[in-house]
């Protein structure tokens, strides 16, 4: 997500403001994606590759990691970085899981709750707080993390920041664009084995997680350590479209194996390297800064209205109509739900955190 360097030692950088704005589209692609899927067999669903958007995620952050720490790591030391990257990032997994954990108990549409209680219920809790994966709730297709299925997504990202810190940011880029070379193959490979890339959420499909950022965590570093920028005047609006496209593709499970592939190795890359070359006009740049700002909260807490929603579904099995309206209502609660806590829990806890300026 967003890097905001608080150190003093450390001279900030600029900020690709227009991959920020990028962020936000692809997070708001996937709580849609999410809520339709509830309701619609998933290869009928409107935005049938909207589970794509994280590999985007993915892309995104190789290359912002390399942009803001390549340089400077070797004068910050691991310490620093590693409890820069906390403070970025482990706030709103807190926040989430003790979301997680008040739906899923007040659930008025479910009481699959009751089945955890007690020591189940305090080893999920602090399983889902220190990234452990902990698939046990079967109500819930054994999600990796049952309280919180998008923390999936931040247990690779720890994963990546982890490797990046060790080993990747020592290598010569020749050697990161071999190893992005092997790791298209595994997207090949999982692709064609499981006929679709939307693993790495559930106990089944686990290591296909690692597939997905090993590929595009790299790319985008390789995007930043050979410059392939491209200066652009599409702006904001028409890269947003661009990029929802993507999201728009029919799925297909003859042509999976390879649309999805292309998509997530030539087209997000494409994306990445056009958003951090485009210039913005003052307009564009508050929307992409606040779409920046919101996209971790509204991805990282939207589950809980998820499953609840899906509880009703099946309980009162609405009709179109009704959809029409309660969908885009849960999903405006939700943006706002995301706003508050980014306004008045991550954007103060993070500042808090952060050594003085």
């Amino acid at each position: 997500m967003n890097e905001n360097s608080s150190s003093l030692t450390f001279k900030s950088k600029t900020h690709f403001e227009i991959l920020d704005g990028l962020r936000g589209i692809a997070a708001l692609g996937v709580v849609v994606f999410h809520f339709i899927e509830m309701y619609t067999p998933h290869p009928k669903d409107l935005i049938a590759h909207a589970y794509l958007a994280v590999d985007f995620f993915f892309c995104l952050s190789g290359f912002v990691v390399a942009y803001a720490y390549d340089d400077r790591l070797p004068q910050m030391g691991l310490k620093t970085f590693f409890k820069q990257r906390l403070i970025r990032l482990h706030p709103l997994v807190v926040l989430g899981t003790v979301l997680g954990v008040l739906g899923f108990i007040f659930d008025p549409f479910g009481n699959q709750w009751e089945a955890y209680s007690g020591w189940k219920m305090v080893l999920l809790f602090f399983a889902s707080v220190l990234m452990i994966p902990y698939p046990i709730i079967g109500e819930r297709a054994f999600n990796n993390f049952g309280l919180n299925a998008p923390a999936w997504t931040l247990f690779w990202e720890y994963v990546a920041n982890i490797v990046y810190a060790l080993v990747l940011q020592r290598l010569k880029r020749v050697w990161l664009l071999l190893l992005a070379v092997l790791a298209a193959i595994g997207i090949f490979y999982v692709a064609n084995s499981a006929g679709n890339i939307s693993g790495g959420w559930s106990k089944d499909n686990f290591w296909h997680g690692g597939a997905r950022v090993a590929f595009s965590f790299l790319a985008g570093m390789c995007i930043f350590r050979y410059q392939m920028i491209i200066k652009n005047r599409l702006g904001f609006p028409l890269l947003a479209l661009l990029l929802a496209l993507a999201f728009f593709v029919p799925y297909n499970d003859n042509w999976n194996w390879l649309s999805e592939p292309l998509i997530i190795i030539l087209y997000f890359p494409f994306l990445v390297a056009l958003g951090a070359g485009a210039t913005l006009n003052p307009v564009q740049q508050g929307i992409c800064r606040f779409s920046g700002q919101i996209s971790y909260p509204l991805y990282i807490t939207h589950y809980f209205i998820l499953w609840s929603f899906g509880n009703y579904y099946g309980q009162v099995q609405p009709n179109a109509q009704t959809l029409a309206w309660v969908i885009p209502s849960l999903i405006a609660m939700q943006l706002t739900i995301a706003y508050l806590a980014m306004k008045f829990y991550d954007l103060p806890i993070r500042k808090w955190l952060s050594p003085k300026r």
